[in-house]
């Protein structure tokens, strides 16, 4: 699965390698895996950008859902708690995992200009934010890492 959004990919297999992940993940798991948690996730990997509760519920109607938010809230719901999709806190959205069902810490990379995200990996526990943790005798339990720049594409 590809890792870095910005780089020139072949966005179909990536779609379809996500998916696969995903479906086999659930039936491990014996989650359900609705045709509606499908299609959200579908429609998060359309582009690697975040995507807002009420656009995704924009999407499903304009495709003939009868779409109410409850249902695209407990859809992106069920997305995150396993794995499969991460809320963007800066931008109150979400994008789809890059590596679903995977034990991660995500850190994002956030376009300015075109919006697209890149999700990379990182331990929390490392580095200077570990050691601070460390020396205050401090666990960390989650980390939201977000930047915010200039894709490759745009910088040109």
């Amino acid at each position: 699965m590809a890792t870095n959004s910005f780089e020139d990919h072949d966005h179909s297999k990536c779609v379809n390698d996500v998916m696969t992940a995903v479906e086999a993940h659930c039936a491990i798991h014996k989650l359900q895996f609705t045709p509606i948690r499908r299609r959200v996730l579908e429609i998060l990997l359309q582009d690697h950008r975040a995507l807002g509760a009420y656009d995704i519920l924009d999407i499903l109607r304009s495709e003939g859902h009868s779409a109410q938010p409850p249902v695209a809230y407990r859809a992106l719901d069920f997305l995150v708690k396993n794995g499969f999709a991460h809320k963007i806190e800066r931008l109150n959205a979400f994008v789809a995992c890059s590596h679903p069902g995977e034990e991660h810490t995500p850190a994002f990379m956030i376009c300015r200009s075109c919006e697209s995200i890149t999700e990379a990996h990182r331990e929390p526990e490392q580095g200077q934010l570990g050691e601070a943790a460390r020396n205050a005798g401090f666990r960390i339990e989650r980390t939201v890492v977000e930047a915010e720049g200039l894709c490759p594409k745009c910088q040109d």
